[in-house]
C-alpha cells in the first residue's frame, strides 16, 4: 500500500473519531427538531451542548491550544449537524468564519480572542443592512469621538447573534477606504438583538434585526477587510453548501423511515407494501444519489480550501484564492439543485398525510430553499465562465447594496 493510502486512510480515521466523539450530541439536537421548528423555541439548548462538547472551538491552531480539525473535515461534520438540525448547523457560520478571521490577524490580536473562542464564547454576524446603503458601503458607520470609537447603525439577517457572546458588525468609517469589522458584546447595554426573521425557512437562526447605538468599540477590536488576506467569500459559502447537503440527508432518512413504516397502499399501484414496490424503490434510489452527490461535491470543495492553505504547495495569494472560490463556486451551481429536487420528491414517496403540519416535512424544502438563496446561482455560474474562458479572477470580498441604473444614465 502507498503512502498517500496510508495517509487517506489515517485521515478517513480521524473523520471517524470526530464523527463518533460528536455523534451523541448531535442525536441528542435531532430528537426535538421537529417540536422546536412546529413551536418556534430557538435552539439556545442545542448551542449550549455543542459549547460543552468543544464543537466550537475546532479551528483554533494548536499553537493557541486547540486541537485543530482541516476543513474538510470541519465541513462533514456541519453536514452532520445540520442533518440534526439545519437551523443550528446554519447559526454558527459566522462563528466559524470568525475564528478564521482571527488567524489572519497580528499575534496580538490571536493572543486576545483565541481564548475566548476555546472558552467556548460564540460569535455571530451582522453584515448586512435590509436596503438604503450604496454597494460596497454600509450605513452602519463608526465614527471617533473624544478618544473613543462609536458603533451605529441597524443590521438585519443577523444570523446567530441572538445566541452569540460577541457580534461581528460590518461597518464604515468615514475616510477611510472600503469596510471594517467591528466586535462588540452582544450584551452590551446599547446593542438590541431581535428574532424578527419572517422568512418561511431556517426559521431559528436568529436571523433578525440587530440595532447598534453608540457602542463604544476599542479600536484594537476594529478590523480593515482585505480582498488578499482571506477566503472568507469561499469559506462562508462552504458553510451554507454544508447545511445544505445536510438538508438533503434528513430528507432522504425521512423518506426511507415513511416508505419502511407504511403498511397503506393504492390499487392503482400493484398492492405491495410501499418498502416493496419497485417504483418507491427506485424513487428513494434517486433521492439517495442526489444526496449522495451533494455531499461529494461538498468534500470535494472544502478539500479544495484545505488545499489553498497548505503551505506545501506554495501557492500564491492569488492561485490560493483561486483554487478556493472556483472550487466552491461550481459546488454552489450544482449542489443547490440537488438538494431541492431531493426535498421535493421526499412527497412522491407516500400520501397525503406527509403534508400534515405536525410532520414538518416540508420543513426540508423551505429550509433548502432558504439557504439556496443566499447567493444567486446563475451570477456564480457565470463567475465560473468567465473565469474559465477568460481568465477573469471572482470578486474577492462580497457586498450587497443599492444597485445604480447605468443604462438610464447612459441615454
Amino acid at each position: 500500500m502507498s503512502a498517500t493510502h496510508v495517509q487517506e486512510r489515517t485521515e478517513e480515521a480521524r473523520y471517524a473519531e470526530l464523527s463518533a466523539r460528536f455523534a451523541p450530541v448531535f442525536g441528542r439536537i435531532a430528537e426535538g427538531t421537529v417540536d422546536r421548528e412546529n413551536n418556534h423555541v430557538l435552539p439556545f439548548e442545542p448551542v449550549k451542548w455543542l459549547k460543552e462538547a468543544g464543537f466550537t472551538t475546532l479551528r483554533v491552531p494548536a499553537a493557541h491550544g486547540g486541537d485543530p480539525v482541516s476543513h474538510e473535515h470541519l465541513f462533514r461534520l456541519i453536514v452532520e449537524l445540520s442533518a440534526a438540525d439545519s437551523n443550528v448547523g446554519h447559526l454558527l457560520r459566522s462563528h466559524f468564519a470568525f475564528v478564521e478571521t482571527i488567524a489572519l490577524q497580528p499575534e496580538e490580536f490571536q493572543l486576545r480572542w483565541f481564548p475566548r473562542v476555546l472558552a467556548g464564547e460564540i460569535f455571530g454576524n451582522a453584515a448586512t443592512e435590509r436596503g438604503g446603503n450604496a454597494l460596497g458601503t454600509t450605513n452602519t458607520k463608526l465614527r471617533e469621538e473624544s478618544g473613543q470609537w462609536l458603533l451605529n447603525g441597524e443590521k438585519y439577517y443577523t444570523t446567530g447573534s441572538i445566541f452569540a457572546d460577541w457580534v461581528v458588525v460590518m461597518a464604515s468609517t468615514e475616510g477611510v477606504e472600503g469596510r471594517q469589522y467591528a466586535i462588540v458584546r452582544a450584551d452590551d447595554a446599547r446593542v438590541r438583538i431581535l428574532d424578527d426573521w419572517d422568512g418561511f425557512g431556517q426559521p431559528l437562526t436568529g436571523t433578525g434585526t440587530a440595532i447598534f447605538d453608540d457602542v463604544v468599540v476599542p479600536f484594537e477590536d476594529i478590523i480593515q477587510r482585505k480582498v488578499s488576506s482571506t477566503l472568507e467569500p469561499a469559506f462562508f459559502q462552504m458553510a451554507l453548501l454544508s447545511v445544505l447537503a445536510g438538508i438533503g440527508r434528513a430528507a432522504l432518512a425521512d423518506a426511507a423511515e415513511l416508505v419502511r413504516t407504511r403498511t397503506r397502499t393504492f390499487n392503482t399501484g400493484s398492492g405491495e407494501l410501499f418498502r416493496n414496490d419497485p417504483l418507491i424503490q427506485e424513487k428513494v434510489g434517486r433521492i439517495a444519489a442526489a444526496v449522495y452527490a451533494a455531499d461529494s461535491i461538498v468534500t470535494a470543495a472544502a478539500r479544495d480550501l484545505d488545499a489553498a492553505v497548505d503551505q506545501s504547495l506554495g501557492l500564491d495569494p492569488t492561485a490560493a484564492f483561486i483554487r478556493a472560490e472556483i472550487a466552491v463556486q461550481q459546488a454552489h451551481v450544482t449542489v443547490p439543485k440537488l438538494v431541492l429536487d431531493a426535498t421535493s420528491e421526499l412527497f412522491d414517496v407516500t400520501g397525503a398525510s406527509s403534508v400534515s403540519r405536525g410532520k414538518s416535512l416540508d420543513r426540508h424544502w423551505r429550509n433548502a430553499r432558504t439557504v439556496a438563496t443566499h447567493n444567486p446561482v446563475a451570477f456564480k455560474a457565470r463567475s465560473v465562465g468567465d473565469y474559465y474562458i477568460n481568465g477573469t479572477i471572482p470578486t474577492g470580498l462580497h457586498s450587497i447594496g443599492e444597485a445604480t441604473d447605468t443604462k438610464s444614465e447612459s441615454k
